[in-house]
């Protein structure tokens, strides 16, 4: 069906396999050019209520968009044990858990015990979602900070880093931070904050992830963060089913779009995709701590 379709009507993957084909005539070794274009959706919720019966189809997608790594974000008791399923059966499929600071009034200390021990069993690759939303404020502001204190201690216990979401809460984030993680690895997911704050996190070692959000148009402001912060210090994500990028705005995210915010990261930047590609996997594996492997 998409061969009727005109260029810019392409969706992204389908645009980027034209692409592959094109670099293959100019270079010798059609394969390594087309591995070298692999993707690591650093930052999707695929077994959380809305898409945890369509993961199937959602990986099949995302295989044929170059998306070869996903991390799963599990925020309670149901999309941690469904996730844990999936990272048996699937390779390449990683999970991160911990109650998001918008449902630790409601859900926080029944399922610590459970990431927890996931955490010790060495079924996770990260801690979080955690953090800090003031924005919202649908949890206390102290009960968040208490959680993310001790979602802090279980990191630092367990070796793992932590995945953190923060809005309107960058001063108390640091504050706490400080004293309780200071040594470890992190991402700040969905980043939209201001450059001041995205210098902030790098100077602490910490990474940047950008999400679709980095393709909308009004988004000029964190464009410019990306354009200031180095390559190495980036990730991407889809946060799906949340935040589609610009071509699909409105429609259900997931992890085959990540291609575009891609894209647009290399454009602002002034790199290749592959450049973007290669270099926001390997910030992936060597905070996660996953070897990195061939993708046959």
């Amino acid at each position: 069906m998409a061969h009727g379709l005109g260029k810019s009507q392409q969706p992204a993957f389908i645009r980027q396999e034209v692409l592959f084909k094109k670099k293959s005539h100019c270079q010798e070794g059609k394969g390594r050019v087309i591995l070298m274009l692999m993707y690591f959706d650093s930052h999707a919720h695929l077994t959380c209520d809305t898409l945890s019966d369509q993961v199937a189809p959602l990986l099949d997608r995302a295989k044929a968009a170059r998306v070869t790594d996903i991390l799963n974000i599990c925020t309670d008791k149901d999309s941690l044990e469904k996730g844990l399923e999936w990272g048996k059966n699937v390779k390449r499929f990683y999970n991160a858990g911990a109650t998001t600071p918008h449902d630790v009034a409601k859900t926080g200390e029944l399922d610590f015990p459970k990431f927890e021990k996931a955490a010790r069993d060495g079924k996770l690759v990260a801690i979080g979602e955690t953090g800090l939303d003031y924005h919202y404020e649908h949890s206390p502001k102290k009960l968040q900070q208490l959680f993310l204190r001790r979602y802090f201690k279980l990191a630092k216990s367990s070796a793992l880093p932590v995945v953190i979401h923060c809005r309107d809460a960058f001063r108390d984030l640091f504050a706490i931070a400080d004293e309780e993680y200071r040594e470890g690895g992190a991402v700040l997911h969905c980043f939209t904050g201001t450059l001041e704050e995205a210098e902030e996190v790098i100077k602490r070692g910490w990474l940047l992830s950008f999400s679709g959000i980095v393709t909308f148009k009004k988004s000029e402001s964190l464009r410019e963060v990306v354009r200031n912060v180095p390559l190495k210090s980036i990730l991407i994500e889809t946060d799906a089913p949340y935040l589609a990028p610009q071509s699909r705005r409105g429609k259900q995210n997931e992890p085959s779009f990540l291609v575009e915010t891609a894209e647009q990261i290399a454009q602002v930047k002034g790199f290749s995709l592959e450049e973007v590609a290669t270099a926001t996997r390997r910030n992936a594996f060597e905070l996660f701590k996953i070897a990195e492997r061939a993708l046959f």
